[in-house]
């Protein structure tokens, strides 16, 4: 595996336990948020704005 591979196998990993997460929270709909939370700021810090991501 390449660089971009390995990089792309983490990322999935991370989706998956954060799913897991999602799942086994006491409280599923606020993890899903904090979860979201996390994402739009990891997409921020490479200045992608998150406007119009919504869909709720």
């Amino acid at each position: 595996m390449c660089g971009n591979e390995f990089e792309h196998t983490f990322d999935l990993i991370d989706e998956y336990t954060d799913l897991q997460r999602i799942i086994a929270a006491d409280d599923p709909k606020k993890e899903a948020e904090y979860q979201l939370k996390i994402v739009k700021v990891k997409l921020q810090a490479f200045n992608i704005s998150t406007e119009g991501f919504d869909i709720l």
